[in-house]
């Protein structure tokens, strides 16, 4: 019988600027949450959303890494 080897995250996300749309794609930190991030297009600082631990988790494709893994609630950041 084969097992299942855990799936790595994903550590790109493409965070999508709420004012004016841009998006870029940014390497999510491993370490840590990303509490602020400042939008290349119009320089709009983002903040993560009430509930969200991360900037990727509230505007990105993907959530941070510690959420891929295991789920809401498991950043411990928040």
């Amino acid at each position: 019988m084969r097992t299942l080897e855990p799936k790595s995250p994903l550590l790109t996300s493409v965070l999508t600027c709420p004012v004016c749309n841009h998006a870029q794609a940014e390497q999510m930190p491993t370490d840590a949450c990303q509490y602020f991030y400042d939008c290349t297009s119009c320089h709009t600082v983002l903040k993560p959303l009430a509930g969200d631990c991360c900037v990727y988790c509230s505007y990105g494709s993907v959530p941070c890494p510690p959420i891929q893994e295991q789920g809401e609630g498991a950043c411990g950041c928040c």
